[in-house]
């Protein structure tokens, strides 16, 4: 353990390899959003919301940070707005399911922590659409106010529920991997 960041080396690598996992994700499954083509679904967001259960809010949060700012400025994103729009909506998950299963580790509490979070965060992408799209893509308020109904809510509610549902799924499994210490 490094004494310094109290954070040990085990760690570290396990971070490293979960948003190595989400980046080739985020390469690998890109499908359009019908009703609007421009926005692609990606499962790279169940490695991060995996790693908020692990190992708490934080961690998470690094591991969203890493890998937006790899999708918006490395792979060809959407450079500055990509990076804030997929921080926030990614964040907010992390944070919360993160926040809310470590207080009380059960089966209900992800599930719970995971429906919070898709909500919260569908209610604030609402939101940011409603500030940072105008500003960075030039379109009227008026034009993203008409596509939260139709296209921005459907589209986060997919996304983060569908990622929160894999996320269920995979948790348990994977989390035998993620606390083995290594040591014998």
């Amino acid at each position: 353990m490094n004494t310094k960041t109290g954070i040990s080396t085990s760690a570290i690598a396990k971070l490293a390899m979960m948003t190595a996992v989400s980046v080739v994700l985020l390469l690998i499954v890109r499908i359009p959003f019908p009703p609007a083509p421009f926005l692609v679904y990606d499962p790279a967001d169940v490695p991060i919301y995996i790693t908020a259960f692990a190992f708490g809010p934080a961690a998470g949060l690094a591991v969203t940070f890493v890998v937006c700012f790899l999708q918006a400025f490395v792979l060809g994103g959407d450079g500055l707005y990509g990076f804030l729009m997929h921080f926030v909506a990614t964040g907010i998950v992390t944070v919360i399911i993160g926040t809310m299963y470590r207080r009380e580790k059960t089966k209900k509490r992800a599930v719970i922590s995971l429906a919070v979070g898709v909500v919260v965060t569908t209610i604030v992408m609402c939101i940011m659409n409603l500030l940072v799209t105008p500003a960075y893509m030039g379109a009227p308020v008026s034009a993203v106010a008409a596509m939260i109904p139709t296209v921005i809510i459907p589209f986060n509610l997919l996304k983060a529920g569908l990622n929160s549902i894999l996320t269920f799924l995979l948790y348990k499994r994977i989390s035998v991997f993620l606390h083995n210490t290594g040591s014998r």
